[in-house]
């Protein structure tokens, strides 16, 4: 099943946190044993991150993960969109499911 496409906006220089919860065939889907991670690039090719999101499998039982950037990790970002994914794996990397794509557009803080 490929990854859903959820589009981010995220404010530069700002706090950014988003919590999912993730469900299979209409249950919440039990992440025991799981963790994630999330990169963000302004081009999907390019060989460094321009951010790395903060992941949290916040609570297993409930499906539910967490993922955020600190104001001083947004405040470094240019504006512009940018391209992230969202990927769950267990360890050693054995198993791998790319949960979300999409755009992250960072809008320009005014205040400073």
């Amino acid at each position: 099943m490929p990854a859903a496409t959820y589009n981010l906006t995220i404010e530069q220089g700002a706090d950014f946190a988003i919590q999912l919860t993730l469900s299979e065939d209409g249950s919440a889907k039990d992440l025991t044993g799981y963790s994630a991670r999330a990169q963000m690039r302004q081009k999907k090719t390019d060989a460094s991150a321009a951010a790395t999101f903060t992941c949290t499998v916040t609570d297993a039982a409930t499906g539910k993960v967490k993922m955020a950037l600190a104001n001083s990790v947004t405040a470094a970002l240019t504006p512009g969109i940018f391209f992230y994914d969202l990927e769950l794996f267990t360890t050693s990397d054995t198993n791998v499911t790319r949960l979300l794509e999409g755009q992250a557009t960072v809008v320009a803080e005014v205040t400073k």
